[in-house]
């Protein structure tokens, strides 16, 4: 039997990866740092073991026949021997990137783009899946709404094309069991616009209850995103990044329907999806 490592399996993106190459009949081993709370299907193989230990790593791999791999940091940092290990194992490797790296440069395109050039340097059959922003991203206006009904947040008329990580998985799973994704990089997006505002719009409609946004001035934005911990150079990345989108809204691919012949996920369908996570 066709077996795959799946890194990141308890993760969102992770856990439907699981599902699909479940439902496909193939075999899944997990790398996992906490077998005891990962809460994966009893026809998993869990490895104990930590993304960031290259021996842990090679020990998942062996004798496997392809790999989906996430790697959790923000920075490269101990990447490189990390991937060495794996692609000694397995050649085929289909890796979660991002819509942000840049074709002519992927090494200038930060964590996702210099994790690239290592598994393409590596010899990898490589398959680089690449999201734009995840519909999962706006769960962090749920204690705000769990709590009352103002959604406080920086730029509402930012237009993004978030994308169901459903279908994110879905391509991935697509691309870890056909060979002919080999050397592809696909650019994933929803089927839709929406401006943060309408977004909250949309969960107000799958809640059936009233919320109001209200803007909050940049700099406030950077003093709370602090608080919680975050690298300053990521939230001034970020500031610049969601003013962008006023003027200039995220971009639509087709790929996904494309790639799975149905439509992709809608906002809509995402927000009824996770609708719990927003009651109180």
């Amino acid at each position: 039997m066709t077996t795959i490592l799946v890194t990141g399996a308890t993760g969102r993106v992770g856990r439907h990866v699981v599902r699909g190459l479940l439902e496909a009949g193939v075999g899944v081993r997990a790398l996992v740092r906490t077998p005891a709370l990962a809460g994966l299907p009893a026809e998993v193989e869990v490895v104990p073991g930590d993304i960031y230990n290259p021996a842990a790593v090679s020990r998942a791999a062996a004798e496997v026949d392809a790999a989906f791999l996430l790697w959790p940091a923000f920075t490269a940092d101990g990447a490189a021997p990390v991937l060495t290990a794996l692609t000694k194992q397995v050649r085929r490797v289909v890796y979660l990137s991002s819509m942000s790296v840049s074709e002519a440069d992927p090494s200038a395109s930060g964590v996702w783009g210099e994790l690239e050039v290592l598994l393409t340097d590596a010899g990898a059959d490589w398959t680089f899946v690449r999201p734009g922003g995840f519909a999962a991203s706006t769960l962090e206006w749920a204690e705000q709404i769990r709590t009352g009904n103002v959604v406080r947040m920086p730029f509402p008329n930012a237009g993004r094309s978030l994308i169901h990580e459903r279908d994110i998985a879905d391509v991935a799973v697509q691309a870890l069991l056909h060979d002919k994704h080999i050397g592809q990089t696909y650019a994933l997006t929803g089927p839709e616009v929406l401006t943060q505002a309408q977004q909250v719009a949309t969960i107000a409609t799958v809640l059936n209850r009233q919320l109001r946004v209200e803007e909050t001035p940049p700099p406030e934005a950077r003093r709370s995103m602090l608080t919680q911990g975050l690298d300053p150079s990521f939230i001034d990345s970020a500031l610049t990044y969601w003013h962008s989108l006023v003027a200039n809204p995220e971009p639509v691919t087709t790929t996904v329907e494309t790639l799975l012949t149905r439509p992709a996920l809608t906002y809509h369908q995402w927000a009824e999806d996770h609708a719990d996570d927003f009651r109180d």
